[in-house]
């Protein structure tokens, strides 16, 4: 990769994560440009508090023990030792944990990056006690890899689906196809992603089989992670441009004043939509100039265009940008505006009239 293409590929994700963070566009660079926030010193303290008391308390046991205070045979003194080093190794592990969390975790200013880190290092952390607890209670090592050997081979055969599911978490959090708060949609299944555990995936259903809307069914769906591996993954929630193109379409009349029903949607339209939608996508180009895409071409207000239907009458239809979660409702706004406004001057906006509708 060319040295600008990289560099603009660090640009694009600079810019993504500062958009995640930014609650409206003009934020972004603002966002990109702050530093991180320090943790506070008191709530660091106390957060400590624990481990250090359990260190003192091992040590203290330790020493009582090197000083014979309390009579032991041979094999149960060894057998203190190793137990309290382990108590103390368990002990220092929790700790670095916690320091990574305060000082490293809690920087990240995106929200679902900083799930998925405490899940990696939970995971991390797991795996250590386990490699500590496994040394105090096997001394013989080679015995203990033996039987984890053959405990592993067996549970890879029956564990295939899980272990490649778990593979496919771990996808996740790298190439980030989703995280969580996307709406996405994959192998059928569409809504907004709430969790993305180990093994599977949970979405929170839109539309779904009961609604013909983007609204919540109230339903829950659960797919394994392997799905990203056989399926496309339709997001719907990119942060540097979270909306998509929707479109309201109406039959007129060949003999409509064409002139006439465009004007009206196109002021409709932009008054319900405000401004705003102008600002952004001259925002949204200047930012994507400086990535890959150097040449996206995105309109700045709401477009009118028509087209023949097949059933003799012209397809008006209005072009918009909108948020995804908001699609229903302003669909549902304009169209009301849209046909009260249509309607008020029937001469020109000629609508099919029929018995059979």
């Amino acid at each position: 990769m060319s040295g600008r293409g990289q560099g603009q590929n660090n640009e694009l994700q600079r810019l993504e994560e500062a958009a995640e963070q930014a609650e409206q566009p003009e934020e972004i660079e603002k966002t990109a440009a702050q530093a991180p926030t320090t943790p506070d010193f008191k709530a660091i303290v106390l957060a400590f508090v624990p481990y250090v008391i359990a260190v003192g308390i091992a040590t203290v046991a330790l020493m009582l023990l090197q000083w014979k205070i309390v009579p032991l045979s041979p094999p149960t003194l060894e057998k203190a030792y190793r137990y309290l080093e382990g108590a103390l190794g368990i002990v220092g592990v929790l700790a670095l944990a916690k320091g990574l969390e305060l000082f490293v975790i809690a920087r990240v200013r995106n929200a679902a990056s900083r799930f998925n880190l405490k899940r990696i290092l939970r995971l991390v952390i797991t795996l250590f006690i386990a490699f500590i607890i496994v040394s105090v209670l096997f001394v013989n090592w080679y015995a203990a890899v033996v039987s984890l050997g053959l405990i592993s081979l067996v549970l890879g055969f029956a564990l295939q689906t899980p272990i490649s599911s778990f593979i496919a978490w771990i996808y996740i959090l790298v190439r980030v196809p989703y995280r969580v708060g996307d709406r996405i949609e994959i192998a059928g299944a569409r809504g907004d992603v709430i969790d993305v555990s180990y093994l599977d995936t949970t979405l929170w259903e839109i539309g779904g089989r009961h609604l013909s809307t983007d609204h919540p069914s109230g339903r829950l769906i659960k797919f394994p992670n392997t799905n990203v591996f056989n399926n496309p993954v339709f997001n719907y929630s990119w942060p540097l441009f979270p909306y998509i193109w929707n479109e309201i379409k109406f039959n007129v009349a060949y003999e409509s004043d064409l002139e006439f029903v465009a004007a009206t949607m196109q002021r409709i339209a932009e008054e319900e939509l405000a401004e705003s939608m102008v600002e952004k996508v001259k925002l949204y180009r200047d930012l994507l100039a400086r990535t890959p895409v150097d040449h996206l071409k995105v309109h700045e207000r709401p477009t009118v265009l028509f087209r023949v239907s097949d059933n003799t009458w012209l397809e008006a239809i209005l072009r918009y940008l909108v948020h995804p979660k908001e699609a229903g409702q302003v669909k549902t706004r304009l169209t009301c505006r849209l046909l009260a406004g249509l309607a008020a001057v029937p001469d020109k906006a000629l609508f099919p009239k029929s018995n059979m509708r």
